[in-house]
């Protein structure tokens, strides 16, 4: 067993990453993992990560928290989405180096890549170009992170590295009618479709931009991959290798719900990048690749959905 699972914390254990990674650990005879919600652990707070780090004293962290959302919840809550990102990659990884913590994996995420990347995106296509102005805010936190973990790595040698993975599906997702990712949100329009009778469904966009998705359960997988390496590099992609548009993914999903309506498109509103596909060479070269391809997991998680929200566990 390697020393870095002796003692892991995983921050944001009750999102998606959390929850599909901390059964993983145990599945693979690893030690439980520690976790802390955020009435346990308030990252916004400083002195009470610091304290927290200190206390405990993990021998790993993974910090999957962060504050997420669509394009409109990006684009209306700039400051909120920067704040709030900033302060939990910052809180978090300071405290972890001052408490002596050898090994931190910061989960990044694939908005910080530049709009107009040369595709598919490579690791080196960071801060080359500017960012998509709608998420700009969440991008920038999630970058200072990152280069927060390459510095204290260059600077002291501790081995705090990134992933950045595509969007991602799955068990946990937040379905909430303005402020979710479009896969969810496409999910939740439909089946209120199909439930309500509704005979058409009006969406963001034109359905032109290309999309990457990626099942939750191969997110963590890629986490534990990643851990289990010596010597990582500083970030490194976790995508799928699938494109699809969002007007294809909207007829993917209405089929799969099973709802009887016509798709409308509102061109007034932002598409987002145009298309964002991650080159996830570097990851497969060194021995990972994904299990769960969009078609079986587009499945899994509209029942997903709807055990759920009959458990009244569904994060609307």
């Amino acid at each position: 067993m390697s020393s870095q699972f002796e003692k892991t914390l995983v921050r944001g254990h009750r999102g998606m990453v959390g929850p599909a990674g901390v059964p993983r650990m145990a599945a693979k005879g690893l030690p439980a993992a520690m976790t802390a919600g955020r009435q346990e652990l308030d990252c916004l707070d400083q002195a009470a990560v610091r304290r927290y780090i200190a206390e405990k004293r993990p021998t790993s962290v993974v910090v999957a928290a962060a504050k997420v959302g669509g394009i409109e919840a990006n684009s209306t809550q700039m400051s909120e989405f920067m704040y709030e990102n900033l302060m939990v990659a910052t809180n978090v990884v300071e405290a972890c180096f001052r408490a002596g913590v050898p090994r931190v994996l910061f989960l990044g995420s694939s908005c910080i890549y530049p709009r107009l990347a040369p595709q598919p995106i490579r690791e080196d296509a960071l801060l080359t170009r500017p960012l998509e102005p709608s998420n700009e805010g969440y991008a920038i936190a999630k970058i200072a992170g990152m280069k927060l973990c390459q510095y204290y790595r260059r600077q002291y040698g501790v081995c705090y590295h990134s992933a950045m993975p595509t969007n991602l599906y799955g068990p946990g997702d937040s379905y909430h009618p303005r402020h979710s990712h479009v896969l969810p949100a496409l999910i939740r329009r439909f089946e209120e479709a199909r439930v309500g009778g509704a005979k058409s469904v009006t969406l963001w966009g034109t359905g032109s931009a290309l999309r990457e998705f990626l099942h939750v359960d191969d997110l963590a997988d890629a986490v534990l991959f990643v851990m289990g390496l010596d010597n990582p590099p500083d970030w490194v992609n976790v995508g799928s290798g699938e494109e699809v548009s969002i007007r294809d993914l909207a007829e993917k999903v209405r089929v799969a719900v099973g709802a009887d309506c016509e798709l409308a498109w509102d061109a007034s509103k932002p598409d987002g990048t145009p298309r964002k596909l991650l080159d996830c060479s570097l990851i497969r070269s060194l021995g990972w690749t994904p299990r769960i391809l969009l078609d079986a997991g587009l499945p899994r998680t509209i029942e997903d959905y709807r055990r759920e929200g009959a458990a009244g566990i569904r994060r609307d």
